[in-house]
């Protein structure tokens, strides 16, 4: 898996380890620039799913989020 894939896509499968933990495919790292130490925000769904977006992405949400409200007092 992981082959011939559109640019920007991938597909794989992970195993959950006995921790709890999965290793995201170096693949989707490098197309995500993730790296050791980073955080990342997961966000789940029970009918959606499950969602990895780098942690730019929440903070891009609540600053977001913060100006709404500071315009509305």
């Amino acid at each position: 898996m992981g082959e011939n894939f559109p640019e920007g896509k991938y597909m794989s499968t992970v195993k959950i380890g006995p921790k709890g933990q999965i290793v995201i495919p170096k693949e989707v790292r490098e197309m995500f620039g993730f790296e050791v130490g980073d955080n990342i925000l997961l966000l789940a769904d029970k009918n959606q799913g499950v969602a990895l977006q780098p942690f730019s992405y929440a903070e891009a949400f609540w600053n977001a989020v913060s100006q709404v409200k500071g315009e509305k007092k």
